[in-house]
């Protein structure tokens, strides 16, 4: 008994030293050798315009930031750090958010401590192995396709092209399958919605199965922005089309 009394204080011990409340976010933020004084914004997207809006603007001081606030639900944002060249991307949302910028390389800078993110650079790791095999071929034949165009040797370019295309179907087939994969044992991750959000556009996408994995999305997830939409999308998928007849009452589907 003493030792089950003993894990719980230490427990509640842990929460109530926690920074954040339900509702808040808290971003701390490593950037060793940036000058003090640098700004970092952080940037997120106009509800209705979806153009970037900027949230807030912190300073560096000391190597370290830090950025608190409130947010309803998860959804990407953006840290820009003065004089980089490139955003950090970011899934802001409830949590204390952990970010080390690399300042040499900014696209290496590190996110962690909620489950979105952790999850989201785990997803793009796993992703960039799959566009491996691509990369490597345009690395290896970018020269070569350059002196092939200079040369005007259509069967070198031709013969590359076609290379390139056959891997790049390998690709997209690959990452398509992870895709599902990923979304059909992650019913809790944002990630998840943003997927079956993009596979909607797919013209030949299976409806009824994306239709599936919606249903079986965390409640959590289904009420950010992208589900809802999504569960419209679906809506408007099912209503009759403008001049269709309407079924009689007790007729078969």
């Amino acid at each position: 008994m003493k030792k089950i009394l003993f894990v719980l204080t230490a427990s509640a011990a842990i929460i109530s030293c926690s920074k954040v409340k339900d509702g808040e976010y808290l971003i701390t933020g490593t950037a060793t050798g940036i000058e003090n004084g640098k700004t970092i914004i952080l940037q997120g997207a106009d509800p209705a315009t979806r153009m970037p809006i900027s949230l807030d603007t912190v300073k560096v001081e000391n190597g370290k930031f830090e950025i608190k606030g409130k947010v309803t639900e998860p959804a990407f944002h953006t840290l820009i750090l003065q004089g980089a060249n490139g955003p950090i991307p970011l899934i802001l949302e409830t949590g204390e958010i952990k970010v080390t910028i690399d300042k040499d390389s900014i696209h290496k800078s590190k996110v962690s401590g909620t489950y979105n993110n952790d999850e989201y650079v785990a997803f793009t790791e796993d992703m960039t192995k799959t566009q491996k095999n691509l990369i490597d071929f345009q690395k290896k034949n970018n020269q070569k396709m350059q002196q092939a165009q200079q040369a005007q040797d259509t069967a070198v370019i031709n013969s590359l092209m076609k290379q390139y295309m056959t891997i790049q179907k390998e690709v997209q087939e690959t990452s398509k399958t992870k895709y599902l994969k990923y979304a059909e044992t992650h019913p809790k991750s944002f990630i998840t919605v943003l997927i079956v959000q993009s596979m909607l556009n797919d013209p030949a996408a299976d409806m009824k199965k994306l239709e599936g994995l919606y249903n079986s999305l965390d409640e959590s997830v289904k009420n950010t922005a992208p589900g809802k939409e999504i569960k419209t999308r679906f809506g408007q998928a099912k209503m009759p089309s403008v001049g269709a007849t309407a079924p009689a009452p007790g007729s078969a589907n």
